[in-house]
């Protein structure tokens, strides 16, 4: 259930509707297209920033790029626990606290299949709260994506997601079936 019930009038959907379709749109044409002022387009946009129902983000389609990106689905006892261990790592793209036997949802990102595999068995296999997890790999979108993620990493000598492993130690690494936290020196991958 929302938190928030934002009061949305036609013009504001307008907006909306005109930047989803075309984030670079100038406000004088969406003035133009919807009638109104240039100075009261830029308040509306204003405003729907500062209710946060509006965003601008960034991002690259990570299939054009040649990226996986993996649907991992989590049956835990502790959701927030599971969300909070991948909040940092550089292949979290989302994560989702969902209703059903599957508690929590997220999307991982990588350059192989056998990268993510190894997240999931090495970070989430070990876990107490961990019940069961489903792991599919994304074929094809719909839709054009547009994901943000991070591709600029600052090398640490401890892996973010609190692990105390770092990737040398690691059967799945040493095996060559993960390529390593873009994080740590060992990382042998080439996008991050």
């Amino acid at each position: 259930m929302a938190e928030h019930t934002f009061k949305l009038d036609d013009k504001d959907r307008e907006i909306l509707a005109l930047l989803s379709e075309d984030p670079d749109i100038p406000q004088e044409q969406i003035a133009e297209i919807i009638n109104l002022s240039q100075p009261s387009v830029a308040m509306r946009i204003k405003k729907l920033r500062e209710m946060g129902v509006f965003q601008r983000i960034c991002g690259v389609n990570p299939l054009k790029m040649g990226l996986y990106i993996a649907k991992v689905e989590v049956s835990t006892t502790n959701s927030s626990k599971i969300l909070g261990m991948f909040q940092n790592c550089p292949h979290f793209l989302n994560g989702f606290t969902v209703s059903g036997k599957n508690s929590v949802f997220m999307l991982l990102i990588g350059e192989d299949i056998s990268t993510l595999q190894s997240i999931v068995e090495c970070h989430l296999g070990p876990v107490a709260e961990v019940k069961d997890v489903e792991f599919n790999i994304i074929i094809s979108a719909a839709k054009e994506l547009n994901l943000p993620y991070q591709m600029k990493i600052k090398i640490i000598d401890r892996p973010l997601c609190g692990s105390e492993r770092v990737c040398v130690e690691c059967k799945k690494y040493i095996e060559q079936k993960c390529l390593g936290c873009p994080t740590m020196p060992y990382y042998k991958g080439k996008v991050w």
